[in-house]
């Protein structure tokens, strides 16, 4: 027994080292790609979702994030933020145009690592327009132009080899992406014109098509997609602009009726509810700071103070309205952008 075990026993130790290499190698060489998907106007809704998902691929150690995009545009302070968070990210992001991306679409595209388009897909007019469809002034073009040739140029060079001559060219040129912004002739590209152009690494189907591309013939990949729990659905809802704008009708409806008759009424009651649901979603995503609650509820003693206990309408009346306007101003926008 001694002589079977004593000759045995190595081959097992080398079969069970085999295997366990094997599977190390294995695990090793599958790709873990994460999916994002972005279906939707361009807001501070969807660039916090986007911005909170994709700490989650980093969490995840994730291989890959494929961005999956269809979109006609939004607010550009919102695809900014997106465009930052992409560029910033050390696991690349892969873009796969669903059909469009329009506009602030175009510029999170350009960001990223490597852009794939659907058959039938576009990419491009990133001309910026207002609210009501109108376009802007050219300084707000020209900052346009700008930002689309920095997020071209953050991909660096690319050498080109012909016999004995090495050129460098951008890896997506400058140029065009400042083309995609004009008020008089905006450039777009189907799947095709966007390839030629160096704007395009191929076209795919469907996000498994982009990942077995970026996984490659000789490993496998698993997809994980990301999912909104329903706690941050609520609060991506009360960051959608047009609910915003609904609460602070709110808050100023509520306060100033109930000003113009004191006492605990429905006034009141709506104005504490509006308040309650505008400010906390923003402070739950650091939005919000401790100063700026403070600042709104020093404008409102300031309000209650000078109609309830100083004569007449002065400072303080003046001095509050201005803390009130001024911190619903601060809260809409990211501190980090106005301090830094």
């Amino acid at each position: 027994m001694k002589t079977y075990i004593r000759r045995f026993l190595p081959t097992a130790i080398i079969l069970a080292v085999i295997t366990l290499a094997s599977t190390a190698l294995h695990a090793h060489q599958t790709k873990n790609i994460y999916t994002i998907k972005l279906h939707q106007e361009i807001d501070k809704s969807s660039a916090k979702m986007f911005t909170d998902a994709l700490r989650e691929a980093q969490t995840a150690k994730a291989d890959y994030v494929i961005l999956n995009l269809n979109t006609y545009g939004g607010a550009l302070d919102a695809a900014d933020s997106i465009r930052s968070a992409i560029i910033q990210s050390p696991v690349p992001v892969i873009s796969f145009v669903n059909v469009q991306a329009a506009s602030a679409g175009a510029l999170i595209s350009i960001a990223c690592d490597s852009i794939y388009m659907r058959n039938g897909s576009s990419i491009g007019a990133a001309t910026v327009v207002d609210g009501s469809g109108n376009v802007l002034p050219d300084k707000y073009q020209s900052f346009m132009r700008a930002m689309m040739r920095s997020t071209a140029e953050s991909h660096g060079k690319k050498a080109i080899v012909k016999g004995h001559d090495t050129t460098w060219v951008w890896y997506r040129d400058p140029e065009i992406a400042q083309a995609m912004v004009s008020a008089d002739s905006v450039l777009s590209f189907t799947p095709s014109e966007a390839i030629e152009n160096s704007y395009c690494e191929g076209m795919a189907e469907s996000v498994e098509d982009v990942a077995r591309i970026l996984a490659g013939e000789s490993t496998g990949y698993t997809i994980t997609e990301h999912k909104i729990t329903s706690t941050n659905r609520i609060i991506y809802f009360f960051l959608n602009p047009v609910i915003q704008g609904i609460l602070l009708m709110l808050i100023m409806g509520g306060l100033y009726f109930e000003f113009q008759s004191p006492g605990i009424g429905f006034p009141l009651v709506a104005a504490i509810i509006g308040i309650v649901l505008y400010f906390v979603p923003l402070y739950l995503n650091g939005l919000v700071q401790n100063w700026e609650i403070i600042f709104f509820f020093a404008g409102i003693l300031l309000l209650v103070l000078e109609l309830f206990v100083i004569p007449g309408f002065g400072v303080a009346g003046i001095s509050g309205i201005i803390l009130i306007i001024i911190t619903l101003a601060f809260a809409m926008i990211d501190n980090q952008i106005v301090f830094e």
